[in-house]
């Protein structure tokens, strides 16, 4: 993450918002699932497989599914892409316009659900680097561990800055959480079309920089 230029880091910080926007919204709408943070997916999953709601461990294998669906169709684009960017996030916008507009037909279906996860999960393919990725965008277990271990570099003199990034990206995603929680009460169609105006501007932004490669390039968990 601290090979990310202010640019990068900026696009990054603006998509984990939309991030914990969308997973808030995802939330509300199917009481209790994510489509971000794939980690309480797999939680809820493991604790109802065996148990009296096991509906609702399918549900939740099949969201982990399209989330990582939407890794593998970023992933590629990254790989055979020129500039796959704009790509990835202009897919991403489309995708979740296409749930917006859906929404207005009545309450949350599990594919247009899987359709927002797939979306999230292709936008974890921005900053790829040695065939990982190196900064944080739907989740935020990986950026606390980075900040906590920036703040143990810090005590034992290491630098003093550099648990920065890491808080930035958690607050980002915290925050859009927060706002879309409030956004949720206007509807999710309306909630959903804002979180797709904010990704066309950032498609927008990366169309203009050219997608071109960031200082050691790199997204991370």
């Amino acid at each position: 993450m601290k090979d990310v230029d202010r640019g990068a880091l900026a696009i990054s910080a603006a998509l984990a918002g939309v991030a914990g926007y969308v997973d808030a919204i995802g939330f509300l709408d199917t009481g209790g699932l994510f489509v971000s943070f794939m980690s309480g997916n797999s939680t809820q999953a493991a604790v109802e497989v065996l148990g009296p709601a096991a509906g609702i461990a399918l549900a939740s294998a099949g969201i982990i599914a399209s989330f990582v669906a939407g890794v593998v169709v970023g992933g590629v684009a990254s790989t055979v892409l020129a500039r796959p960017r704009a790509w990835i996030v202009g897919s991403s916008t489309v995708s979740v316009a296409l749930v917006a507009a859906l929404a207005l037909g009545g309450e949350a279906t599990l594919w247009r659900v899987a359709l927002l996860a797939a979306a999230m999960g292709a936008l974890n393919t921005l900053f790829l680097a040695d065939g990982r990725a190196r900064v944080a965008i739907t989740y935020s277990t990986g950026t606390l561990v980075s900040l906590g271990l920036a703040l143990a570099g810090a005590m034992t003199g290491g630098s003093g800055r550099a648990w920065q990034r890491p808080l930035l990206l958690w607050s980002s995603l915290v925050g859009g959480a927060v706002v879309g929680a409030v956004a949720h009460r206007w509807g999710s169609p309306l909630a959903l079309a804002i979180a797709a105006a904010v990704l066309a501007a950032v498609t927008a932004v990366l169309a203009i920089r050219g997608s071109a490669p960031t200082r050691g390039s790199g997204a991370a968990h």
